[in-house]
């Protein structure tokens, strides 16, 4: 009986070590890591509500068109396809919010078909490739962006990050995420 606590307190243990370490470096990454001029800023796909951006979609066009003004970037790439719910793909209702606030259509470029951050990521590596585009932002959500940058590493794309945060959303959705991508880096490091 002892040998098992003792067992079932070391399995605790580790956990508890592996949850405070990825949580750590969620954490980190996302106050840590900033933009550098590149020639491409990578939207990342977020929830289209029929052909208008979430609210956290909306924050991650916000944020390119910000950097875009501001010479980040020479082009931005819109990822995202259609999911249940959504009339037009996320990458469409980027591209219309973009082009609503000024982006000339030729600097807008789409990923329309990715349904996961891997595709998001494969996908604007394709488009980069076509087009000669060497460096990236990539733009999510602050607690998205270690694991952004995991597999932006191992697809290739020589990137830096910008995260964006909604306070208004900081006890629920916020929070939510920066939980939720605990397990999810750890799939996306235990994955190859």
């Amino acid at each position: 009986m002892k040998l098992l606590l003792r067992f079932i307190g070391i399995l605790i243990v580790i956990f508890v070590t592996v949850v405070i370490t990825l949580e750590y470096q969620i954490i980190s990454f996302s106050l840590y890591e900033k933009p550098k001029k590149s020639d491409v800023i990578i939207v990342l796909g977020c929830a289209v509500y029929g052909k208008t951006p979430s609210p956290f979609f909306k924050e991650r066009l916000d944020e390119a068109l910000r950097l875009y003004k501001e010479g980040y970037g020479k082009y931005i790439i819109v990822s995202g396809g259609k999911g249940p719910g959504e009339n037009i793909s996320e990458a469409e209702a980027g591209k219309e919010y973009l082009l609503k606030n000024g982006i000339p259509e030729k600097i807008i470029l789409t990923d329309n078909k990715s349904l996961s951050t891997y595709e998001n990521l494969f996908f604007s590596k394709k488009i980069m490739d076509k087009n000669s585009l060497k460096t990236a932002i990539i733009i999510s959500n602050k607690f998205h962006l270690k694991r952004a940058s995991v597999i932006a590493k191992r697809i290739g794309i020589d990137a830096s990050y910008s995260g964006v945060f909604l306070k208004r959303y900081m006890l629920s959705d916020e929070a939510y995420g920066f939980l939720r991508e605990i397990p999810a880096l750890l799939y996306t490091y235990l994955k190859e």
